[in-house]
């Protein structure tokens, strides 16, 4: 119903703006202001580079989505985060529980099932800028700027873009020095005391070297508030970026292109409501009525220790290119980078132990569980490229060294106590970060990765030329040599043995990859893929007894069609995909007094230790995909894209034993997975609207975003130990249908240059919904809201 509505009063705007151009059209006097002549319309050629060579989107036999940095603009897109409301719908993007500082990428239900949010575990979806590998999912959100597109390669991509891409690829692509002086420079304000400004200078070139030099800065207040005044508030953004670009040519074949970068971002947690309190007959009491927010909240109902959580990046870039041959292109990309982010989260803190026990009096418990976790990376890859063409023939290959340390630790410590048994009060008892701070684990892992790889693309001297071959294949090797250091403070306990706890393995993989493509005419192609790629194998910094577990990997079969029709004004893009997915890597959680899921010693934990386990037997995934675009005419541009990805997943058995209405029970059964952070349905509509206006230009953005929810956690059961029935209680994020909206006044004369003026909004009708919820019959639901409606205002000057 919700969906109905929102779609109803988006096509009531898009016919809006039809009417307005039709009516101007007829008050208007022909001249320079006239609309063009509709033969000449069409589409805009999208060139991708998702082979390793610039090439038309349509002639790429593989499903890719693209956004252009006038796309970005046009959605008020500041980071990765921001595609979280599904501009690509086979992308899923959202924050790692409640902080926004680590981000979960998942491609067509593929990517994340739990937590990477550590040192020895990896991402499914490989996330490159401008070539380079960023091996962490901390550091995504920091800024985008001066994004040239962003490509998204549907996986698997193992082949050309090697481990950690099993769900595909997500390439960004910066805009490069012109050599020829030009300045971009923004500034807005919004809601929430919001502000942004970015620069963009282009410098002549002198004696063959480019220089340009860019950089943003933008944040905003929280949109929940901290009841305690000396505390952050729930949902705060500050972020700042700056590059220096330089692209030397020495000749016309030659190119060196260096960059350095530097980013911060700091954001405070996500608040998680209680939405409601159980009514289970088990149900834990909980404190006073006024925790419980059924409705968006704007003000948390506990005011709390919060602080912002920092990341600092930075890193070099150094691309050489050389043009061997008119057909033989010659390759390097070397990269350092340095990551470090901290995750400072209070956000459960109306959920957290504490607020709920069995006697129902409050009086002196503690609640509030803070969480401060510090995670650090140093990066370094080498990648060397050739890129040929024959006459009947054209290839890529090259070879990628891939080295990173990396290491993190947490603590955590209450920061509240109730002060009247009722629970309608509370104060702060632990806020010195300084006091609080002793490590409760710690973890290190030294991760190297090499490979070499080879495509080729075939066209035989039969059917005009119209049928292509590809074949391609990559051998990658893996070690991750590491060490759990620290749990509760001290040295690992196991066996009665006080010891670190060690992680010395490695992987070999072959990933093949086989495409057939048939052009059935200049304008309309259909191809056949089979590929595969996986997620590297490690181990869990959560864990007790630190096992490692092996890769996963996914075999994908898929057909495909890319079509254009009326001279290039209709475009439409068609993929379909089946496979399987094995070795599932699955997390399992328990606080116990038991044994070792792999020896069955006998082990000891004080806190809630979380073990991954590889998912037996094979899982299987299928879907469908659609993209389109339709020229109205000379003004309208429409478009949508729509996504089905279902993944299912073997059932498992849980290693721990469970609290089942309050006994610790051992599950005996294997027990049903869902796939998690994966819409089944979702969707993306947009209309793009420009006009000349007396010497001026109207441009105008409308779209809108369709998801029907997805779950966070995999598996949510109540077990009867007698019966041994499994009972599935699992909550699953509300529908949504989010708008964004944008309209400027351009081409405004200005010292030599244009300006533009910009009014913007996104979630335009403050549609509200739980993304994130779960439920437990001790406690009741609990969830976070997605963010409400920020609006604003933007300046803009193109010189």
């Amino acid at each position: 119903m919700r969906f109905s509505k929102w779609l109803v009063a988006t096509t009531a705007i898009a016919l809006s703006f039809v009417g307005a151009q039709q009516a101007a059209a007829r008050t208007e006097p022909a001249g320079a202001n006239a609309p063009a002549v509709d033969d000449n319309v069409a589409l805009d050629q999208i060139i991708v580079t998702a082979e390793k060579r610039s090439e038309n989107l349509q002639t790429t036999a593989i499903s890719i989505s693209v956004l252009s940095g006038q796309n970005l603009e046009d959605r008020q897109v500041y980071s990765l985060a921001d595609l979280g409301d599904g501009a690509i719908p086979s992308l899923k993007v959202a924050p790692f529980f409640s902080r926004p500082g680590a981000l979960i990428m998942n491609i067509r239900g593929i990517g994340v099932l739990s937590d990477s949010n550590q040192p020895a575990r990896d991402q499914g979806v490989g996330i490159y800028v401008d070539g380079v590998y960023l091996g962490r999912p901390q550091g995504l959100g920091t800024a985008l700027y001066d994004v040239s597109s962003i490509e998204v390669l549907k996986g698997p991509q193992g082949t050309l873009f090697g481990r950690n891409t099993e769900g595909g690829a997500v390439s960004i692509t910066t805009k490069k020095p012109t050599g020829e002086f030009g300045l971009v420079a923004k500034a807005g304000v919004s809601n929430y005391s919001g502000y942004s400004s970015e620069m963009h200078l282009d410098l002549p070139a002198v004696a063959g070297v480019a220089i340009k030099l860019s950089g943003v800065v933008e944040g905003r207040n929280g949109w929940v508030s901290n009841p305690l005044p000396s505390a952050s508030d729930f949902g705060e953004v500050k972020k700042r970026a700056l590059r220096a670009r330089a692209l030397w040519r020495p000749t016309d074949d030659i190119s060196v292109d260096y960059a350095y970068d530097t980013a911060f971002d700091s954001t405070t947690t996500l608040y998680q409501q209680l939405l409601a309190r159980s009514t289970y007959p088990t149900a834990l009491k909980t404190a006073a009525a006024n925790i419980v927010q059924a409705d968006r909240a704007k003000v948390a109902s506990i005011g709390t220790s919060q602080q912002p959580s920092d990341g600092n990046t930075w890193g070099h870039r150094l691309t050489a290119e050389w043009k061997a041959m008119p057909s033989l292109t010659l390759k390097s990309i070397t990269s350092y980078r340095d990551l470090k982010q901290g995750q400072y989260d209070n956000g459960s803190v109306a959920t957290s132990p504490g607020v709920y026990n069995a006697s129902g009096n409050f009086q002196g418990v503690n609640f509030g569980r803070y969480s401060l976790a510090t995670f650090n990376q140093m990066q370094f890859s080498q990648e060397f490229q050739v890129v040929g063409e024959l006459p009947r023939l054209k290839y890529v290959a090259g070879a990628l060294y891939y080295r990173e340390k990396v290491s993190d630790d947490a603590r955590t410590f209450t920061t509240n106590t109730f002060t009247d048994a009722a629970g309608l009060n509370s104060t702060i008892i632990n806020n010195n970060l300084v006091s609080y701070s002793a490590i409760a684990r710690a973890s290190k892992v030294n991760t190297t990765s090499q490979g070499v790889f080879g495509q080729a693309t075939y066209t035989p001297p039969i059917l005009d030329d119209a049928l292509n071959i590809t074949l391609g294949a990559r051998w990658t090797r893996d070690e991750k040599v590491g060490q759990l250091y620290l749990v509760n403070g001290a040295l690992p306990v196991v066996n009665g043995v006080a010891a670190p706890r060690n992680l010395n393995t490695s992987w070999k993989r072959t990933d093949p990859l086989v495409n057939v493509s048939y052009e059935l005419s200049k304008a309309s192609m259909v191809y056949a893929k089979y590929s595969t790629g996986y997620r590297s194998g490690g181990a869990n910094s959560r864990s007790l007894v630190y096992l490692p577990f092996n890769p996963e990997t996914a075999t994908m079969y898929e057909i495909g069609s890319k079509n254009e029709f009326f001279d290039r004004r209709l475009r439409v893009n068609l993929a379909a995909y089946t496979g399987d997915y094995k070795d599932i890597q699955l997390d399992f959680s328990g606080q116990y007094v038991g044994r070792d899921p792999a020896t069955g010693q006998l082990v000891t934990t004080l806190r809630t230790t979380t073990e991954t386990i590889n998912a037996p037997g094979a899982g299987k995934l299928r879907g469908f995909e659609a993209d389109g675009a339709f020229a109205v005419n000379a003004n309208l541009t429409l478009s949508a894209s729509f996504a089905y990805n279902k993944v299912k997943i073997p059932a498992t058995l849980n290693p721990f034993p469970q609290n089942v209405s309050g006994v610790l029970t051992q599950i005996t059964v294997p027990i049903p997975i869902y796939q998690v952070y994966t819409p089944e349905k979702s969707g993306s509509i947009a209309m793009d609207y420009e006009r000349p206006f007396r010497g001026l230009k109207v441009v105008a953005h409308l779209d809108g975003n369709f998801s029907d929810g997805f779950y966070v956690n995999y598996t949510d059961v109540a077990y009867d130990p007698v019966t041994r029935a499994v009972t599935i209680k699992q909550p699953k994020g509300d529908s949504s249908f989010i708008v964004n909206g944008r309209i400027s006044l351009a081409e405004i004369p200005a010292g030599g240059g244009k300006a533009a003026l910009s009014l913007w909004s996104r979630n335009l009708f403050n549609e509200a919904h739980v993304f994130y919820r779960t439920f437990s019959d001790l406690q009741g639901e609990t969830g976070f809201y997605n963010e409400p409606r920020t609006f604003g205002f933007e300046v803009s000057v193109k010189m």
